[in-house]
């Protein structure tokens, strides 16, 4: 783990109500929350690790896998579930063998689901890192992937 883990720690106190901004912190600096950095927070707040996990594990932000070069986020809001968003779901876990919060082994992609990514009218959608695409389908995906390979 590089230093700035330890750079993040030394800007806080050792209080217990600096756990969530730490772990917002090191989420930004490394994409997730591993578990080396478990550790030096554990250490650094003398609490359990089971402790972090388990106050980490109740906020959505937080994720525990590094993430992939690409993310891939499925809305499942209203619209786009009724026009085939979670069979758009179900093909990419499939397809890429992994399933929601997960990382492709060659970490190519992640996966998430989200509710609503505020594209209704254009359902279903997706999106991949900062592109949304509209109107999906499953052939429509499968093309696209590609092009982020």
């Amino acid at each position: 783990m590089p230093d700035s883990i330890d750079a993040i720690l030394s800007r806080y106190s050792r209080k217990l109500d600096e756990l969530i901004p730490i772990l917002q912190d090191v989420q930004r600096e490394f994409g997730y929350i591993g578990p080396e950095s478990v550790k030096k927070i554990s250490r650094y707040l003398r609490i359990s690790e089971n402790q972090i996990y388990g106050v980490s594990s109740f906020y959505a932000q937080f994720r525990f896998t590094a993430p992939g070069r690409n993310s891939i986020k499925v809305c499942l809001g209203t619209a786009c579930h009724v026009r085939g968003g979670a069979t758009l779901l179900e093909m990419l876990e499939r397809g890429l063998e992994i399933t929601c919060g997960q990382t492709t082994p060659d970490g190519r992609f992640d996966l998430e689901r989200v509710a609503c990514l505020g594209c209704c009218a254009l359902s279903p959608v997706v999106q991949i890192n900062k592109d949304i695409y509209s109107r999906m389908t499953v052939n429509k995906l499968m093309e696209l992937l590609k092009a982020y390979e």
